[in-house]
């Protein structure tokens, strides 16, 4: 299921509700983005020579600590 964001038509503006959703899926979105930004910055991904359903499990690993190294 993917979930997006509301987009204002020409006609009106968004309500103050879809605003805060739009918000509200920004910011769980916001440290998907960093850490995948993280990783490209690390050339990690261009490297990654591996059976996709290991390189999952790797790129969760890598996750977690960009994660913990963002919190630190």
């Amino acid at each position: 299921m993917v979930v997006t964001g509301f987009k204002a038509p020409r006609a009106r503006k968004l309500t103050t509700s879809e605003k805060e959703a739009n918000q509200a899926l920004a910011a769980a979105r916001a440290p998907v983005e960093h850490g995948l930004a993280h990783l490209k910055n690390w050339r990690i991904l261009t490297k990654l020579r591996t059976d996709p359903a290991r390189a999952t499990g790797l790129l969760r690993a890598l996750f977690v600590l960009t994660n913990l190294e963002g919190a630190r």
